[in-house]
């Protein structure tokens, strides 16, 4: 027996301060809904789960920005749905015109509303989409993945090529040979027209297919995610239990250790 060192009470002190660590983080582990409390913990994870988490991000931002492109194409659409109806009835109205039955001063009077149609196609042309022009030859580069790939949506001018000739001050009505003119002018309009509207149904269809595959990556990059960092509350609810009882019976354990150098005494006596 010896006084100066308790062996027993040095190991029972070592193994509740092991067990009052775990402990420790076992409730950090449940307070925080993580597994990786300290970079410690899982390093090579923590790495991985950074990488993952700065993905999600960039996929998101890539969502809002096709959820954007796919909008502006919307606003598009919904304003050449009734430019279309103006170019259909200035060709309407360039076929009355050439009626035989009718004078010149008749045909003024198709020509004013004729004209009043190219001043609204010619309007148009100038609208914008939060400051950026809907009509316009610049092309448009939309951002469609984590890793700032790109697609181009070409532009769509309505003051140039074919629906230049349509609202041009010199394409009137007024005349018979005039609307015969003018009426080739509109109908190579709406044949363009057609083909625009074709591609943006187009654009509009392959940025839906992207968003949608974006939101599944995002969800199964999270899942990713959170295998590696969220905690499993059952496993680790379990493993608190046992390392609390660990806490109390080394508790209860170092204090015996620390009675039994009190045994010398019966020696001494």
């Amino acid at each position: 027996m010896v006084i100066n060192t308790n062996t027993q009470a040095q190991a029972a002190a070592s193994n509740l301060q092991t067990s009052t660590e775990m402990l420790s983080k076992s409730l950090s582990r449940l307070s925080s809904g993580s597994k990786i409390v300290n970079p410690a913990d899982d390093a090579a994870g923590l790495a991985v789960a950074s990488r993952l988490d700065a993905q999600i991000k960039r996929i998101a931002a890539a969502k809002s920005n096709v959820g954007n492109a796919i909008s502006f194409t919307q606003t598009q659409d919904g304003y050449l749905k009734k430019v279309a109806k103006a170019y259909d009835r200035m060709s309407e109205l360039a076929i009355l015109a050439q009626d035989v039955t009718k004078s010149d001063a008749d045909r003024q009077l198709y020509n004013s509303e004729f004209t009043q149609l190219q001043g609204y196609v010619t309007n148009t042309a100038s609208r914008e989409f939060n400051g950026v022009s809907l009509f316009s030859t610049t092309p448009l580069n939309v951002t469609i993945d984590s890793e700032g790939g790109t697609f181009t949506m070409n532009g769509i001018d309505l003051s140039v090529g074919q629906y230049a000739n349509a609202t041009a001050a010199s394409t009137t009505i007024s005349t018979t040979g005039a609307a015969v003119t003018a009426l080739g002018y509109v109908k190579t309009a709406i044949t363009q027209l057609a083909s625009d509207r074709a591609n943006i149904g187009a654009y509009q269809s392959r940025l839906n297919f992207t968003s949608e595959q974006l939101m599944v990556s995002k969800e199964n990059l999270a899942a990713a995610s959170s295998v590696i960092q969220d905690v499993d509350v059952a496993d680790e609810s379990t493993q608190y239990a046992r390392y609390n009882i660990l806490v109390q019976s080394g508790t209860a354990m170092l204090a015996q250790a620390n009675q039994l150098p009190q045994s010398v005494l019966r020696l001494l006596q």
